[in-house]
């Protein structure tokens, strides 16, 4: 019998199923106070697509309203078409993307720092994007924050952007803590560049978090899921980590890109706008005290061809 139905969904690819049962057998026998979860933000907790539609990520925000300028929105566009193919080519190393991503992102921040928005004018546009939390995501973080375990979302977009995703379209729990790259904004409430170093997709290794005492001052928490939609997730819970569930979303270039994400991620989802994998090993974990009743249950997984 399988526990976890979602997990033998035709749309989820398991490359090793012993490892799979062995880490989520952990973390129910574990429990909630072992557990925290690591989570990137754009395309991961939100969505590629609703309803036949492509949504905006945190910087295709900035673009879609009637806000920032037209010549913000042309060359940001033309940013955007340039480097994102190099991003999600599989055929390039990580180490080749990084110096180029660097160059998009540095880019991107010194156009948007010349349009000098507003806290209210990130609201507005937020409000009238097409950025959207993926199905199950208001039960996710409701839940983490009901059982007290802690969510960091790291991301390489903008931090207030998607402070204002969570308040607008869900709750943004004082469990949850956002590291992201932030703006900077003078005395009359106007951008004028931005906080701290830069973090793009590939130096989520690096510098903000693992510099500071987050990890630390979760050590004990040492059960990881993590969540993303790059190879550079990978590496966003490295330190002090006993269990780590690696939960991988492919969106674009599935057939380019299923084979190296089933290498690196242990549970690769295809083209879902939903939590519900995520959400189904969630509540398990959280069932936890029922397994400790019935210590000889196992978990079964079904190998899904590739």
């Amino acid at each position: 019998m399988n526990d976890i139905p979602e997990l033998s969904l035709q749309n989820v690819r398991i490359a090793n199923p012993e490892h799979v049962t062995e880490v989520i057998q952990n973390m129910i026998r574990d429990g909630q106070n072992k557990l925290q979860v690591v989570a990137d933000f754009d395309r991961t907790l939100s969505k590629y697509t609703h309803r036949g539609q492509i949504c905006s990520t945190c910087h295709n925000v900035l673009e879609e309203g009637h806000v920032l300028p037209e010549f913000y929105k042309d060359e940001a566009r033309a940013l955007r078409d340039h480097y994102f193919p190099i991003e999600m080519n599989p055929k390039l190393t990580i180490e080749e993307k990084i110096p180029v991503m660097v160059e998009w992102w540095t880019k991107a921040h010194d156009l948007l720092s010349k349009c000098h928005i507003t806290k209210d004018d990130v609201r507005i546009m937020v409000e009238n994007s097409t950025a959207r939390l993926r199905d199950g995501c208001t039960w996710f973080f409701d839940q983490l924050q009901a059982t007290d375990i802690p969510l960091l979302i790291f991301s390489a977009g903008i931090g207030d952007v998607i402070i204002e995703v969570i308040k607008h379209q869900a709750t943004l729990h004082d469990n949850m803590k956002v590291v992201s790259n932030y703006l900077e904004y003078d005395d009359q409430g106007k951008m004028t560049g931005f906080q701290d170093e830069m973090i793009h997709v590939y130096n989520k290794n690096e510098g903000a978090i693992h510099d500071s005492d987050y990890f630390q001052k979760l050590e004990q928490r040492n059960n990881v899921i993590l969540m993303g939609d790059s190879l550079g997730d990978l590496h966003m819970a490295d330190r002090g980590v006993q269990n780590k569930l690696k939960i991988g979303f492919l969106n674009v270039k599935v057939e380019e890109s299923l084979e190296l994400y089933m290498k690196k991620y242990d549970i690769v989802i295809l083209e879902d706008e939903t939590l519900n994998v995520v959400n189904a090993i969630l509540r398990k974990v959280l069932q936890s005290k029922q397994y400790c009743l019935r210590q000889n249950s196992s978990l079964s997984l079904q190998r899904e061809p590739v």
